[in-house]
């Protein structure tokens, strides 16, 4: 994982040469760039994955190891949802590629999200593959994708391409690959501008009621 600083925005960049999991190692790193992110105070931050991938979801590998080290994983992902969700900075993410299951509900998180253009996949296959959507999955998704979607998107698991997945509300905007770092650059520079304290604030403000849902659900993982 790469942070970079300049002019007030750092852009931390995420590249495991395959399909971009959401690891230990990955949640150490993340966690440890938004740490210095906030100490710095800069202005805003860019999330961005490899050309071609955003992020494939969890790292499967953990669930291998057994119950225990795969429940642990999953609570730290969804700390990190949580954080991002209530992250005092304003957060924009740069969707390289692929968004799948945990991939997209960290794109789902950030504040504002630019996508590529491409033959690219944004899906929460979780129904697909068989698997519950726990409460802070469901909280976050209704918060983000088009109530007329979500039938689509969260139960019947349907995969979306870039220009779908703005309508859906996977995303805010799809540029062409050549023209994601520059979007992704000005959208956090006007973002920055804002008053800071005010920005936090009013984050926390109009997500209060997800935000209460989704720490109740981390919460009940802890008992």
């Amino acid at each position: 994982m790469n942070y970079e600083s300049k002019d007030n925005i750092v852009t931390i960049t995420f590249d495991d040469g395959k399909a971009n999991v959401v690891g230990v190692q990955f949640l150490d790193d993340i966690n440890a760039a938004l740490d210095r992110a906030e100490a710095e105070k800069v202005g805003a931050v860019i999330l961005r994955g490899r050309e071609g991938m955003f992020s494939g979801g969890f790292d499967l590998g953990e669930f291998k190891k057994g119950p225990e080290a795969g429940m642990a994983m999953v609570k730290r992902g969804f700390e990190l949802l949580l954080r991002l969700y209530s992250f005092p900075l304003p957060t924009v993410a740069a969707c390289t590629g692929h968004g799948i299951a945990m991939g997209a509900f960290i794109i789902m998180a950030c504040d504002y999200r630019v996508g590529s253009r491409g033959a690219f996949k944004m899906s929460l296959p979780e129904t697909a593959i068989g698997m519950d959507l726990p409460p802070i999955l469901v909280e976050i998704t209704a918060s983000r994708i088009a109530k007329h979607h979500m039938t689509r998107v969260a139960l019947q698991s349907e995969v979306y391409n870039p220009d779908q997945a703005v309508e859906a509300g996977f995303t805010d905007e799809v540029v062409e690959v050549d023209e994601l770092t520059r979007r992704t650059t000005e959208v956090a520079e006007r973002l920055a501008k804002l008053p800071a304290k005010q920005y936090a604030a009013n984050k926390l403000a109009i997500r209060a009621g997800t935000l209460k849902a989704m720490r109740d659900n981390v919460a009940q993982l802890e008992n």
